[in-house]
């Protein structure tokens, strides 16, 4: 993995369907030397909301320009469509590998949010090392296209 995304800071958030998947993972980004932040929820509860999880994170990713978020939800989409209502934010929803790494590619996406009834946690880990491996590709257009949506 490129040493520059390991000294980014990621910060995670999950409801209680994505839960066990984000439990999982921080164990396996703190394994290979990422700086991992839970931002919760941090024990299970059935009753909580994903927009609480998905604002946390998405506050702390607009404070620094290096920083990264990852979220878990069932279907993923409540976690997107909250965290993009920040500016600065630009949260892709990833169901493979592929689209993670079209999301950096292309979209610089600074949150990925993951759908955890329909992966599970090695699909997880495969997406999230894509997504933390590909580099924004600096293209005029692609920054173009970036700054129109601001």
């Amino acid at each position: 993995m490129k040493e520059n995304t390991k000294k980014s800071q990621i910060y995670l958030g999950s409801d209680h369907n994505g839960f066990a998947i984000k439990e999982y993972v921080q164990d396996y980004l703190e394994a290979k030397g990422y700086k991992v932040e839970d931002l919760g929820n941090v024990k299970l509860n059935l009753r909580d909301d994903y927009p609480d999880y998905a604002k946390a994170v998405a506050r702390k990713v607009q404070k620094s320009s290096t920083a990264l978020g990852i979220l878990f939800c069932g279907s993923g989409q409540g976690m997107c469509i909250t965290a993009n209502k920040f500016k600065g934010i630009r949260a892709a929803l990833a169901w493979s590998v592929g689209t993670a790494k079209k999301s950096r590619y292309d979209d610089n996406s600074n949150i990925i949010c993951l759908p955890a009834w329909s992966i599970n946690r090695d699909q997880a880990r495969r997406i999230i090392t894509g997504w933390l491996t590909t580099d924004f590709s600096q293209a005029t257009r692609h920054k173009r296209r970036i700054k129109k949506i601001y």
